[in-house]
């Protein structure tokens, strides 16, 4: 008795093309992360020994008061406890607090604490301030294609991103 193979979704083929277009993009956004924008960002955080992943979860937890740990750790595809470990560290540094959910002692949400939202605020206003100052120097009509295309390139890798899941 033969058992049914169960097939893969076909991949697309990988032609030069793309492959020269993933490198240089992937270049392109080495360069931008090399650039002013984003030495200002890691500057402040330097100052405040945050890490990137410390700034990223201040910023998701400021958009999501009172969010499940198991939900960032979803957000940023991690386990929950490099989740922990982070918000350890977040904790420590007065920045946010944890919490019970109401019907679920198994559940911590988390919150920031009013100095962790006044950094939330301060390194988003640094970030904007300093994508500002880039697109300055790109005219209006660009400046639209460029959000078209990083907006695109986000919703591939969203779609990408959710097919791979099992």
């Amino acid at each position: 008795m033969q058992t049914a193979r169960r097939r893969r979704p076909a991949r697309p083929r990988r032609t030069p093309q793309l492959s020269d277009d993933a490198q240089r993009l992937l270049d392109l956004l080495n360069a931008l992360g090399s650039t002013t924008f984003r030495q200002m960002v890691w500057q402040r955080l330097s100052e405040l020994d945050l890490t990137f992943a410390q700034s990223q979860v201040l910023f998701h937890v400021n958009d999501h008061p009172g969010c499940p740990m198991g939900d960032v750790a979803k957000a940023f595809g991690v386990t929950l406890p490099a989740v922990t470990h982070i918000v350890d560290r977040l904790v420590q540094k007065g920045l946010a607090s944890r919490g019970a959910v109401p019907g679920d002692r198994r559940v911590t949400a988390l919150d920031l604490s009013a100095a962790g939202r006044a950094l939330a605020h301060e390194l988003h206003t640094t970030r904007t301030r300093a994508m500002e100052a880039i697109l300055t120097r790109v005219p209006p009509a660009e400046r639209r294609r460029i959000v078209s295309g990083v907006e695109s390139l986000v919703d591939a890798a969203m779609r990408a991103s959710e097919e791979s899941r099992p």
